[in-house]
């Protein structure tokens, strides 16, 4: 069953019904780049407070041609492998962060020649890469961590559940251990855990001293720890007063720095996905509208996670007087986006607007079904409406063979 999320209100959401829809490409994705450089804002006050350091995850919100703005007020970006960091060190130019899951030799080679980071998964990755950079002044080499401590009650993105191959447990550490040289850990500048999933810094707070009780002796040896993203520090009612509490904690404890990754609260209740209606049937079942979108091809989390997004000017099901279940383009049964209802009947060739629609969908998008990509819009209200991108059959053909 889908899970509502809280309406945009106030002034964010004034400004993004005050959009320019009727100019825009249908479909296409629409940034507010105003929106945006407000919560870099944010996120830059906390690195003036506590002297943290603050990371673009661009596994969430990879849309470079935002970075010029974000670069003005973060230190640089995470990734999660060669491509995204080779993004960053294209269009981003400053830290440049990468954790994988495991990586080839060669990758290690290549992404140590810019990386500032390199983040292993393993041990036996860690050796690997101690291995491969001996001599090189750069990059920094990091662990990552499992502090076997879950908050989140979203099970396919608890880090920590049982048998969770993202990061070493304490048991796993010491046993491994055994078979490498004594000091091995010499080489590790630092440690990295990334257990939260859009949760407040109460979950934050608890995780880091969890982590604490588990590597207080390894902490010791760093000289900067990253905790990773899944912070919501953009939403209003975030606690930053907590936050900078548990960073200014371990900073003056340790004498290392903090870095932050968060990525959805770069780019949280920025966007909007702009569609159009090419269907409406009157069914047994209720009335259902075919959208010129695809949930699984253009906002897949609305059926990994699940969730049902907002829509401008709709409803829950039956609070206004029309309801309607939406669904997509594709042939996958399930392609449904949720029910609205509206206070008139909607029409094919009607407008609708998914808010909240910049993070994990631009990086998510597949063309199954050969359905063509939304385009890439960018809104401010000094520089109006800009089409960044649009995409064609080519596309399509050109991921295949």
């Amino acid at each position: 069953m889908q899970n509502p999320i809280p309406k945009i209100t106030g002034s964010t959401l004034k400004r993004l019904k005050a959009l320019p829809y009727s100019s825009a490409p249908n479909p296409a994705f629409i940034i507010d780049t105003d929106l945006l450089e407000e919560n870099a804002q944010i996120l830059q006050s906390i690195k003036k407070r506590t002297g943290a350091k603050i990371l673009l995850a661009q596994k969430a919100f990879s849309c470079f041609s935002t970075y010029p703005i974000l670069k003005k007020y973060l230190d640089g970006t995470s990734s999660s492998g060669y491509n995204e960091a080779y993004l960053a060190n294209e269009y981003f130019s400053k830290e440049n962060h990468v954790y994988a899951t495991a990586y080839t030799k060669k990758e290690i080679k290549d992404l140590a020649i810019f990386a500032d980071t390199l983040i292993f998964n393993s041990i036996q990755q860690l050796a690997m890469g101690i291995e491969i950079t001996k001599g090189l002044s750069a990059p920094d080499l990091g662990l990552r961590i499992n502090p076997e401590f879950s908050t989140s009650s979203v099970q396919l993105y608890d880090t920590c559940s049982p048998n969770s191959r993202l990061g070493v447990i304490r048991l796993d550490l010491d046993n491994q251990l055994k078979n490498y040289p004594l000091g091995f850990l010499g080489s590790l500048s630092g440690l990295h855990f990334h257990t939260l999933f859009e949760e407040n810094s109460d979950a934050l707070e608890a995780t880091a001293h969890a982590f604490e009780n588990n590597f207080k002796d390894i902490i010791q040896q760093c000289k900067w720890l990253n905790f990773g993203g899944g912070h919501h520090i953009t939403k209003p009612d975030y606690d930053i007063d907590r936050l900078c509490k548990t960073i200014d904690y371990f900073q003056n404890k340790y004498s290392v720095q903090v870095y932050l990754e968060p990525g959805e609260a770069v780019a949280l209740n920025t966007g909007v996905l702009n569609t159009k209606v090419l269907d409406v049937i009157n069914s047994y079942s209720g009335l259902h509208a075919i959208l010129n979108i695809s949930a699984t091809c253009h906002m897949p989390d609305i059926l990994e996670m699940p969730y049902r997004p907002n829509i401008l000017n709709a409803g829950l099901p039956k609070e206004k007087k029309y309801t309607y279940q939406l669904g997509g383009l594709s042939c996958l049964a399930g392609d449904v986006i949720g029910k609205y209802s509206f206070d008139t009947p909607i029409k094919v060739d009607d407008s609708l607007q998914f808010i909240d629609m910049s993070q994990y969908t631009m990086v998510k998008t597949t063309t199954f079904n050969g359905i063509p990509l939304p385009a890439i819009c960018l809104h401010s209200e000094s520089k109006g409406l800009k089409t960044i991108r649009t995409f064609d059959y080519s596309d399509y053909r050109n991921r295949l063979s």
